[in-house]
């Protein structure tokens, strides 16, 4: 299939655009689109990720579970919201938890385009989504995609994964832990943030990783 993501992605995933789950994936997901249903991210949005975040550029890998849902939020990327967009709570949460680890406040705007120019691959597990309607998405082959991505991406070594909540955690079971640096932590959503997100320092320990392994450190 024509997909249009980023050259090295669909180097990397080879034949994964061509098998019968993602056939009827992409069906799925077209009919969606043409349904007169109400759809996120837009069309153009849906790789965002990848073609912000080559695969030979990422350094960090950050899972969430599927876009948000309501008006303007959704763009591909993980906890991101389109500049002018209030922050979602879990997204302010991710800020606080910055400024707690290192001192200094993060970017005001929720878009974070420039962590994935840096190599920080947000990937939601299911890529689109019906507006209003979470999980809406689910089951239908995306998370046999992103799986497939994550296993690419254990073919490298000294990448660091956050895995935030038990959701993003079940992907461990495919990630070369030995090879790579694994964090773990409850979710940034106000209901468990207190209960080990706040404090956790994910961000100064990863910058600590990249800087060892001859990475340059994220400007988070």
């Amino acid at each position: 299939m024509n997909v249009k993501i980023e050259d090295s992605w669909k180097s990397v995933l080879g034949t994964e655009f061509d098998k019968e789950y993602f056939i009827k994936l992409t069906d799925f997901v077209r009919n969606e689109y043409i349904s007169g249903k109400t759809v996120y991210p837009a069309p153009a949005n849906i790789f965002n990720a990848f073609n912000l975040c080559p695969f030979d550029k990422v350094k960090v890998v950050i899972i969430g579970q599927d876009p948000y849902h309501e008006p303007g939020q959704a763009h591909g990327l993980c906890f991101s919201v389109q500049d002018g967009v209030a922050l979602p709570p879990s997204l302010k949460n991710i800020y606080q938890e910055i400024e707690n680890d290192l001192g200094h406040k993060s970017i005001t705007s929720g878009d974070l385009t420039a962590w994935a120019t840096q190599g920080v691959l947000l990937l939601n597990s299911t890529l689109t989504v019906q507006a209003h309607t979470a999980a809406s998405h689910a089951g239908k082959g995306w998370e046999q995609f992103t799986d497939a991505i994550i296993r690419a991406l254990s073919a490298r070594k000294n990448l660091v994964y956050l895995l935030w909540g038990s959701y993003a955690q079940k992907k461990a079971e495919i990630v070369n832990n030995s090879e790579n640096l694994v964090l773990k932590s409850v979710h940034p959503s106000p209901l468990s943030a207190y209960r080990g997100f706040f404090g956790n320092k994910q961000f100064s320990k990863t910058n600590q990783y990249l800087v060892a392994h001859n990475y340059e450190p994220i400007n988070w």
